[in-house]
């Protein structure tokens, strides 16, 4: 039984197998509807079962989407709606009980405890939709998305402009580390990327840089990527953190110093006029609503891959 958790939890080998995929089923895909079932239909009488700890767009109509492209069917539950981990249920009990009634889980959760807890006593695959620590689904399919505009990522310069301390950064060091780019980091030195962390990429001989200055981080790169300067459930003091990133604001002056033919990337969903302006990401470098799609194809070969 294959999970789908940290990056850090595969090789490159792996992770070269999932986007390979992806790009294969999103080329034969050509022409078809939204909603039109793959020829193959590889989760044909098969049920995914998401949760979800925290609000969501893309993850949730990403993975549904992708489970109907796959010939399944998909079941939304609502923690406060089901036992879960509370009442005189717990986390082990709900995670055994789920298992009789799906073939693999998703959880979008505000804790990585929960995840490595459901995960010891799951009978079927676990894939992490998000959690406070890592993000792996959303940085898969941007990888997917640099690849597809940019060509192989292998030696790519990235630069990630704003907070480097929270997951979306932590599962890009991990990536960078294993498929072996340049991730050049432009962040106050109270937003720079846990210390825990970057000993491993450094051990591991990643190729990370931190820079105050962000336009030097962005100087020649492949790619310029930010985040919401406040994320959900972000218990910090909004007002100061808005203030100490205010000069981290990706714009047209500071894309000036990327390669000519880089590109925009966002997560979403976006805080415009905050880390990024509208004429950045409505411009001709941005890529963010291919990237958004580009989760569709990502999840459902790593929904395949779980399943083996």
């Amino acid at each position: 039984m294959k999970n789908f958790l940290n990056i850090s939890d595969f090789t490159s080998k792996d992770l070269r197998k999932i986007l390979d995929d992806a790009k294969i089923r999103k080329n034969k895909r050509s022409g078809l509807n939204k909603s039109s079932i793959d020829e193959d239909e590889p989760m044909k009488g098969k049920t995914l079962i998401m949760i979800f700890e925290k609000p969501s767009t893309r993850t949730r109509i990403s993975f549904d989407l992708a489970v109907k492209q796959l010939g399944g069917s998909s079941i939304t539950l609502n923690p406060d709606g089901i036992h879960y981990g509370k009442g005189d249920e717990t986390l082990k009990d709900t995670a055994k009980v789920l298992s009789q009634y799906g073939d693999l889980i998703m959880i979008r959760t505000k804790s990585h405890s929960n995840l490595e807890e459901f995960a010891q006593h799951s009978e079927i695959p676990l894939i992490n939709g998000l959690s406070e620590l890592s993000h792996p689904c959303q940085v898969m399919s941007d990888i997917f998305t640099i690849e597809e505009k940019k060509g192989n990522i292998e030696n790519k310069k990235i630069a990630w402009i704003g907070d480097g301390n929270n997951n979306m950064a932590y599962s890009l060091i991990e990536a960078a580390t294993i498929l072996n780019f340049e991730l050049k980091f432009g962040c106050p030195n109270k937003y720079s990327p846990n210390k825990k962390i970057l000993n491993w990429a450094k051990k591991n001989k990643a190729k990370i840089e931190i820079f105050k200055d962000p336009k030097k981080a962005v100087n020649l790169v492949d790619c310029v990527m930010t985040d919401k300067w406040v994320s959900m459930n972000d218990k910090v003091n909004k007002k100061l953190k808005k203030k100490d990133l205010k000069n981290y604001q990706v714009n047209k002056k500071l894309m000036s110093f990327a390669k000519e033919d880089s590109i925009f990337m966002h997560c979403l969903p976006v805080g415009r006029g905050e880390e990024v302006t509208d004429d950045v990401i409505d411009g001709k470098q941005s890529v963010v609503w291919a990237q958004a799609e580009n989760r569709i194809h990502a999840q459902k070969s790593v929904i395949i891959w779980c399943l083996g």
